[in-house]
């Protein structure tokens, strides 16, 4: 499923903390599309990200909104 959100901090090893509209804060790592193109990512830049029903505290940045 896709969701959006608001990256809070950066971690290490291209993983982001983000926090989702709903206010819950999930575990991001950048798609290979992303990272192939060099898209950097800074706090407060809002995100579309794909994750899975099965775990809802991890999640795939596959788009930056801005």
């Amino acid at each position: 499923m896709e969701v959006e959100g608001e990256i809070s901090s950066v971690l290490a090893g291209t993983m982001f903390r983000v926090r989702l509209l709903s206010g819950h804060e999930v575990l991001a790592h950048i798609s290979g599309k992303m990272r192939k193109r060099f898209i950097r990512l800074v706090v407060g830049d809002k995100v579309k990200m794909e994750m899975s029903p099965y775990d809802l505290s991890k999640a795939r940045i596959v788009y930056r909104l801005g």
